[in-house]
């Protein structure tokens, strides 16, 4: 066990006393709450009766003893509600037992308590619970920091981000309006959800663990299975096995996923991400971007009320429709040139114009990309769809209609990032497999991202997909924009982080 401060042994004390007195600190038994802090701040004053005998239960956050008085503060996961307990009322008689539990400083800050009591109003007008019974839950044994005032002006004693994001439940108690984040990050989940549901998608799930990589260009993870001894990686994407059920005769489907791609780490990546991806029978791009729009539109309203959306300095609108630029096009806007001709070699040339790094293994493909990534990107910050990408640039995508050497691809990009990208899909087995030889061609040139060969998904494809339009949504970009969240890490509870020294052990 590590050193234990000051503080810790006294707590530990105070719980040795607690148990000397015959009080469980840690009782197993069924605590039932009646009400809430923000239900009972809200509502008091419409049917003050229906505040009698009420029972909450939550952490102290503050205590003022004043004799044989205390009033103090009890935050639940909705709020914080101010209780008075009172000594004669609390412990009448003989009942020493509550008295030296909560007048002897034996409870602490962060201890978790549960009340029953009348709620009323005090002379200042604050809704207040009179504390009549009084439960200890459970017992803290490290202090929570405490946050200080100086000037008028609150000081957070939990800022640092790297403390926050190791220690998320200990940020949660503290700074209580990250739980508003996680809250809204669930409802856009919800919202999507229902949306779909109401359109007769269904909700599935692919494998984790898979023997090919593929749906996307990334770098994976690589485990081993020690039954089967064989190599399998964490999906990168889930697109060939939700294909693969379009082919057997679904006409829409949808997975919440967690993809793995081991890869940089920066304030818009984590290696273990959430998104959905969604693919409908029978239609193509055009229709997906209607339904992105309605989808986006609804989550902004379902949270905000509105369309728009503050994000940092830039007041976003997610009211339809919403621009749309070629991809060629917006790299010509944003640079002057035009680059939809060019082969590999001048785009290589117009990239160290444009002081692009760019190695070997880039093929016409990446180096577009990092045209667009570069050039474009960050002044599209309204929702706009790029759209009508080069051929090299998507592997799974249906070619152009009507544009030689294009596909049927875009992406939303919104606050200078991309937010989802949609194709018309591929059908073609023959197409397929070339693409794939194509990626195959590159992975020897040293791309580690290209895509690997999936026998078994062409041969899914040579029974025949029908025209089928596909999409796949960031979770934690979405939640970003729609939280007014800096950094990735802000809408993860959990991102992945360098372990901590000592708290990681291996056996050798």
């Amino acid at each position: 066990m590590p050193e234990l401060s000051e503080q810790e042994q006294i707590r530990r004390q105070s719980l040795q006393e607690i148990r000397n007195m015959g009080i469980n600190p840690y009782p197993a038994a069924k605590y039932s709450v009646t009400a809430n802090a923000a239900d009972t701040l809200a509502h008091f004053d419409e049917k003050p009766e229906a505040y009698q005998g009420v029972c909450y239960a939550g952490r102290i956050m503050s205590r003022r003893i004043m004799g044989k008085a205390s009033f103090g503060e009890l935050m639940d996961s909705s709020g914080r509600v101010q209780i008075y307990v009172n000594r004669d009322e609390l412990c009448p008689g003989e009942n020493k037992d509550l008295y030296n539990l909560f007048f002897k400083r034996l409870l602490d800050i962060g201890d978790i308590i549960g009340v029953v009591g009348d709620v009323f109003r005090t002379q200042v007008g604050e809704i207040t619970v009179k504390v009549k019974e009084l439960t200890l839950l459970a017992k803290t044994v490290r202090p929570l920091p405490v946050v200080k005032e100086k000037d008028g002006v609150l000081y957070d004693a939990f800022s640092d981000p790297e403390q926050r994001y190791r220690q998320r439940y200990l940020d949660l108690i503290v700074n209580p309006s990250v739980r508003d984040v996680f809250i809204k990050r669930s409802k856009i989940i919800t919202v999507i959800r229902e949306l779909l549901d109401s359109r007769g998608y269904y909700e599935v799930e692919t494998p984790v663990l898979q023997p090919i990589h593929g749906g996307a260009a990334a770098r994976p993870f690589v485990t081993h299975h020690n039954t089967l001894d064989t190599e399998l990686y964490l999906r990168i994407a889930n697109e060939l096995y939700l294909k693969r059920l379009i082919v057997g005769g679904f006409d829409g489907v949808y997975e919440f996923s967690k993809d793995f791609r081991n890869e940089g780490m920066d304030r818009f990546h984590n290696p273990e991400f959430t998104q959905i991806e969604l693919y409908v029978a029978y239609m193509d791009y055009f229709w997906m971007m209607d339904l992105v729009e309605e989808m986006i539109e609804k989550v902004a309203i379902s949270l905000h009320g509105s369309t728009q959306v503050q994000v940092g300095e830039n007041l976003i609108d997610f009211k339809r429709p919403w621009k749309r630029f070629t991809m060629f096009g917006s790299i010509e806007h944003f640079t002057g040139i035009d680059v939809s001709r060019m082969d590999e070699d001048q785009l290589v040339e117009t990239c160290k114009k444009l002081h692009i790094d760019t190695d070997k293994s880039m093929g016409k493909g990446k180096l577009i990309d990092s045209l667009f990534g570069e050039c474009c990107e960050s002044n599209l910050i309204q929702p706009t769809f790029i759209m009508d990408y080069p051929v090299e640039m998507s592997p799974l995508a249906k070619k152009h209609r009507s544009v030689e050497g294009l596909v049927e691809r875009f992406e939303c990009i919104c606050n200078g990032k991309e937010i989802c990208n949609a194709y018309s899909e591929l059908n073609d087995p023959i197409d397929q497999r070339e693409r794939f030889e194509e990626q195959m061609l590159l992975a020897k040139r040293g791309d580690q991202e290209a895509m690997a060969l999936d026998e078994d998904f062409l041969r899914a494809m040579e029974f025949g997909m029908p025209p089928t339009s596909g999409l796949g949504i960031g979770i934690d970009r979405l939640a970003m924009i729609m939280t007014n969240s800096p950094s990735i890490q802000d809408v993860i509870l959990f991102p992945q982080m360098r372990p901590e020294k000592g708290t990681v052990k291996t056996e050798k």
